[in-house]
């Protein structure tokens, strides 16, 4: 038996990256999964993929960020597997990398929406079926950038702090329904979007692209970055019940790097 059998998760920006490989591993250790992104193709190829591997898995295209979406992801889950067990946020953008007087308020609004209003509406939604089920797990996938800062990113870093924030306050919250509530907090993680960050790091700093990949590495006392795997592995642990008294904790996953 998986970590996670006989559980129903959601799994929210899962059409690609950590969400998509979150999906393949929670299907892996037994999970029924709700994968909800925006793109309905791609989101459309996961599915595919979970279902290729033996898994079951039904798709949400809808905006984890709406009130109307969050909704309509949590109503996909009750309606294909009668319950939720556990809520995976994932979704959300990175928004723009430049300075603070260059950084609009659109940027502003889109970023902190896209990062935080969609994990505080996906649970808004999800914890009365969780309540119902007499157990959940939600895990919040934050970033270090939330804990120490990044420059030039004052809208991602503002939304993954307000992550960690919401970790912490929900933990206390619903720690009487038998419901954990944890955050993971990656450094960079290979892949398309840390390939974005050290582009728009470089662009702004006027600095070589692979000089600045290079100085993430290095700062990392395991000289690598950490994979979606990685973080799907933690992710699974802690939605499973060999994590049952793990509550209101923000887990660094950095290669070694230290947390603040």
């Amino acid at each position: 038996m998986g970590l996670l059998t006989d559980r129903v998760a959601i799994v929210t920006g899962a059409s690609k990256g950590i969400g998509r490989v979150m999906s393949l591993h929670f299907a892996r250790e037994g999970a029924k999964v709700v994968c909800a992104a925006r793109s309905e193709a791609r989101l459309g190829e996961t599915v595919a993929l979970v279902r290729a591997g033996g898994g079951e898995a039904v798709a949400s295209v809808c905006d984890a960020a709406s009130e109307d979406g969050a909704k309509a992801i949590v109503d996909a889950g009750l309606k294909a597997f009668g319950r939720i067990d556990t809520l995976v946020n994932n979704a959300g953008d990175g928004g723009p990398t430049k300075p603070i007087q260059d950084y609009t308020v659109d940027d502003w609004f889109y970023t902190v929406n896209s990062c935080l209003t969609s994990a505080y509406l996906c649970s808004r939604f999800a914890v009365p079926a969780m309540i119902a089920a007499g157990r959940g797990a939600i895990v919040n996938i934050a970033s270090m950038a939330g804990r120490r800062g990044l420059a030039y990113r004052v809208g991602y870093c503002s939304a993954k702090a307000g992550q960690i924030g919401m970790t912490y306050g929900l933990a206390l919250e619903l720690g009487r329904h038998n419901i954990t509530v944890n955050a993971i907090a990656p450094g960079a993680v290979a892949g398309d979007r840390i390939d974005r960050v050290i582009q728009g790091q470089a662009d702004v700093r006027g600095m070589d692209v692979e000089r600045v990949r290079q100085s993430l590495v290095d700062r990392a006392p395991l000289r690598r970055m950490s994979t979606a795997e990685d973080i799907s592995s933690l992710a699974a642990f802690l939605c499973s019940d060999h994590a049952r008294n793990i509550s209101g904790q923000c887990i660094p996953v950095t290669a070694g790097e230290p947390a603040s």
